[in-house]
Parts: structure tokens; C-alpha cells; sequence
């Protein structure tokens, strides 16, 4: 058995990295336990061939889904998580996302806590992840107590021009609220470089806004602070009454290791925490850990997004091109009454990869030369089926299905009714790099729902301070814990919940976080 911490953390992306920063400077004793190691810094950081060609960095082998069939997940095991690769867009949810909303196939339910509840967080949230932005130029935003800590990422010249003709055409395109470390006042001491490879690929510059490197390291320069790497947890042990977590069960090395804490804090992503209190069942929790009401699992969101690709009529030069998004079809089109989503700018296509979206292309430099790349994102529901499962061995089935098609495929129409506008040709192509086009159930970046919050232990796993109903000192503080999945990027609202959780952890210890 080894020493007792005040808190183990389980996991170091946008959750479990964030929570860490924000309890370093209690003074208590805080073990960070990540399944993976640090991510190498190497050239082949930026080399799309050894990215998406060789899948350099691709650690999390197969998982299964619904029928058994392997498929290899977009999840990384790495220190900072899925945030090492993300595009470090930066969303909060609309403020009508934490209410229920009517969608074509259904209801995505109201949550617990009101957005005002999150607002301070998120404040906080785009304080540490740097975020920048332009307050009021995006027509959905909700209301904010503060302006984006730093200005928005400029556009490149097409990109300048894409904004001018979207604006003529009527639509409100704003600039997206990105965490980049970058300082374009000064561009010879910015971190950021304003290079290629950067949606996508992890940054050698270390100038990404990810929870490595804002969160993490900042907490370990604190001398109560510690992490353990290459330290895999496969089950919560409990005491015989079942009302606390006693034991942290860790594969490292060959080895099995227990670790002990008075507070558990589990963030492995929504899909790996949910396997760990499934994996975790005993007598007192038969079902799994926290598992009362049955939903543990239950409910994974992973949204509908599509990857496409228009070709600018004239060449496209653009080197960092995600700094443009579009929320006009939020809530719908005015011709149908059910929300779409939205849309947003891509990383560059280069010639490796137009090569593997276009293998028939006679030249896929020049397609490459003149792509301008989109993604779209529409809501999906919770729902019942949608789950996974542990398996003995240790891998994770995945079952899912996706909701509000229709919708998506509205986007979609809308998207392509905008090509002339944008001075683009009249064809697309759907990026094969993410499958097909439109990511399915190995796209899980966007992964949530699995472990929900809420006042009732009968229809939830977690209260809403996100500590589990059933035991006394386990927290979930990654995005398991979402009721609906709007139709933005989670990693915002994850980030800011975190700091949320942090705080009642704080008071659960008897501590207050210094701000």
C-alpha cells in the first residue's frame, strides 16, 4: 500500500489538468495519475505524414463497437490528453443550451445548474487557457462579466475576404475564440508561430493552449504536487460499507499499485471514467460504482460532425486558417423549425493529406493549394442505448447511434448553398482523415454524457456539484458529467466545470482556493 494523498486525480486532459492547477495551491496533496507519458517533442510533432499517415502518436489501440467490430478511437493517452491534438477552439454553450431544447428527433434535456451558475468559471476558464476572441460578434453568444483576456487571432488575407462576403450575403461570421498562445503585437517573442499544423497536431512550440502546458506544469512546480505517468487505473476499490473509495487500483509497469486519497477525483475522458465505475463493481455497488440509477455509461453524446472541404476558386495561401466561425443556423434556418448547428474553420489541408481525401486527384497539391476547409457540428441526443461497456480483457465496447441526422443534413445543404458566396467551386469533398467525412463512433473528441449530473439519484449519477450520490469522497471532473451536448465544442464548459468541482473540493477539505 502506498502513502495517502489528500486528493488523486485521475487523468490530465481538460478535466483532470485543470482541477490539478486549481487545487496546487491549497497546500494539500495531490497526486495526478495519467495513463500515458509525456508526448515526445520531435519534428514529427508537425509532419502530416507521421500525424495522419504513420499515426505517430496513436496509443489507444481498438476498441469495439455495438456488433463487436475493432475500430481505432481519436483518443490520445498522453499528458494533456485529447487537449495535446485538439483546435483549441474555446466555446462557451449557449445560454439556451442549459434549458430543454426541441430537436427533430427529440429533447434534449434542460440541466441542473443555469448558465448564470457556469458564467464566473467560464470567465475564469478563458482567463487560464488564454483564450481570444471579440465579445458580440458572434449573434448567439450568451452574455459574458468580462471581455475575452486577449483580441482575436487576425485572419490571413482569403480568410479576410471569405468573412466580407459571408457578412454581404447576411450571415454574421465572427472570429473564433481560440487558445493559442500567440502575440501578434509582437511577433518576434509570440510562442505561437502562426504555422500550418496546427488543428490536429500537437505543437512542438509548446504554444497551444492545452492542459499540459497551462495547467499542468504550473501545478507541479508546486511542492504538493506530484504525477505519476505510465499509471493505468482499472477499478475504485471501497470500504465494506460502500460509502467511500478506499483504494486507487493501478497497472504500472506490469505491476499493480494502490493508491490511497480522501478525495477521488476521476477524469479519464466520459468514456474511460464510465468503464472505470463499471469495471469497479462489488458487492455494496453491484451495478458499478455510483451506479444506483443505472445510467452509469448510459447516454454518450459524441455530436454529429462532418469535415468538408471547398475549393477556392482563386489559390488559398492561408497558413493558420481557424480563426473564422458561423452560428446563423444555431437554432435553425427560419425555414424549419428545429436547431442545425455550426459551422466553423478548419486546419489547412496540405498535398499528403488532399492525397488521401482525394486519392483520384491528378494533382492534389493544387486541390490542397486551393482548399478551404470547414467543420460542421450538430447537437445530439442523449440517449439510453448509447453506452459502453468494459469488457474482461480490459477494452471498451462503444454503442452507438447517432440522433438528429436530419439536421445535420440541413447544415450540411446550407453549408454547400454557400459555395458561390465564398467563391468557391460548386463540389466538395468530405475529409476521409475523419472517416468519411463525418466523424462516427471513433470520432469521440466531443465525447460527454456517460456519468450525468443532478439533483435526483434516481435519474443521475452524480449531485450537482458533480460528487457521486452514492459515496462520500468520489468527484467526476470531466465532461461525463454533461446532461445535453449543444452543438459547440465541450472542452470551454469542461474546463470551466473543473474549476467548478475544484472549488467544492476545496470546501470538502476545509481549504480555500487563493485567487
Amino acid at each position: 500500500m502506498s502513502e495517502r494523498y489528500d486528493v488523486i486525480v485521475i487523468g490530465t486532459g481538460a478535466g483532470g489538468g485543470t482541477l490539478a492547477h486549481r487545487l496546487a495551491t491549497t497546500g494539500k496533496r495531490i497526486l495526478i495519475l495519467e495513463r500515458g507519458d509525456f508526448l515526445p517533442r520531435e519534428k514529427e510533432n508537425w509532419s502530416p505524414v507521421a500525424v495522419w499517415g504513420d499515426r505517430r502518436y496513436h496509443n489507444s489501440g481498438k476498441w469495439l463497437d455495438g456488433d463487436g467490430r475493432e475500430f481505432s478511437p481519436k483518443q490520445h493517452y498522453y499528458v494533456g490528453g485529447n487537449t495535446k491534438f485538439y483546435g483549441a477552439v474555446l466555446f462557451r454553450m449557449r445560454e439556451r443550451d442549459f434549458s430543454k431544447v426541441h430537436h427533430v428527433d427529440g429533447v434534449s434535456e434542460a440541466w441542473p445548474i443555469s448558465y448564470a451558475d457556469l458564467e464566473p468559471y467560464y470567465t475564469a476558464a478563458e482567463q487560464l487557457y488564454q483564450v481570444h476572441g471579440l465579445r458580440g460578434a458572434d449573434p448567439t453568444e450568451p452574455p459574458a462579466s468580462a471581455p475575452y483576456p486577449h483580441p482575436p487571432i487576425s485572419n490571413e488575407a482569403r480568410i479576410d475576404q471569405l468573412s466580407e462576403d459571408l457578412l454581404a450575403s447576411g450571415l454574421h461570421p465572427f472570429p473564433l475564440p481560440n487558445g493559442i498562445l500567440i502575440d501578434e503585437s509582437d511577433p518576434a517573442h509570440s510562442p505561437c508561430i502562426r504555422c500550418e499544423t496546427c488543428d490536429g497536431f500537437p505543437c512542438l512550440l509548446g504554444a497551444k493552449a492545452d492542459s499540459h502546458v497551462v495547467c499542468v506544469e504550473p501545478a507541479l512546480r508546486h511542492s504538493n504536487v506530484s504525477l505519476l505517468t505510465n499509471a493505468r487505473v482499472v477499478r475504485l476499490d471501497t470500504s465494506p460499507d460502500g460509502r467511500e473509495v478506499t483504494g486507487v487500483v493501478v497497472e504500472r509497469g506490469g505491476q499493480t499499485e494502490v493508491y490511497q486519497a480522501d478525495i477521488v477525483a476521476l477524469a479519464a475522458g466520459a468514456i474511460n471514467s464510465a468503464a472505470i465505475l463499471l469495471a469497479s463493481a462489488n458487492d455494496r455497488h453491484p451495478d458499478g460504482l455510483a451506479n444506483r440509477s443505472g445510467v452509469v455509461g448510459r447516454n454518450l453524446m459524441l455530436h454529429l460532425n462532418s469535415s468538408l472541404i471547398a475549393f477556392s476558386r482563386s489559390p488559398n495561401p492561408t497558413r493558420f486558417q481557424k480563426t473564422l466561425g458561423v452560428n446563423d443556423y444555431y437554432w435553425g434556418d427560419g425555414d424549419w423549425p428545429f436547431p442545425l448547428g455550426h459551422m466553423q474553420m478548419l486546419g489547412r489541408s496540405d498535398a499528403f493529406t488532399m492525397s488521401l481525401d482525394a486519392p483520384e486527384a491528378d494533382d492534389p497539391a493544387d486541390l490542397a493549394r486551393h482548399s478551404l476547409d470547414f467543420w460542421l457540428t450538430t447537437e445530439d441526443l442523449a440517449r439510453w442505448g448509447n453506452r459502453v461497456v468494459p469488457r474482461p480483457d480490459g477494452t471498451v465496447q462503444v454503442h452507438y447511434k447517432p440522433t438528429n441526422v436530419e439536421a445535420h443534413d440541413r447544415l450540411t445543404e446550407r453549408f454547400k448553398a454557400l459555395l458561390s458566396t465564398m467563391r468557391c467551386h460548386d463540389n466538395v469533398i468530405y475529409r476521409s482523415e475523419y472517416v468519411g467525412g463525418r466523424l462516427g463512433i471513433s470520432g469521440v473528441a466531443h465525447q460527454n454524457g456517460t456519468i450525468r449530473f443532478g439533483h435526483d439519484p434516481a435519474s443521475s449519477a452524480l449531485d450537482v456539484d458533480c460528487k457521486a450520490h452514492d459515496l462520500e469522497n468520489l468527484y467526476v471532473a470531466d465532461a461525463s458529467f454533461f446532461v445535453s451536448a449543444s452543438a459547440v465544442n465541450p472542452t470551454l464548459t469542461i474546463i470551466a466545470n473543473a474549476l467548478r468541482v475544484g472549488d467544492r473540493i476545496s470546501e470538502h477539505l476545509g481549504v480555500a482556493v487563493p485567487r
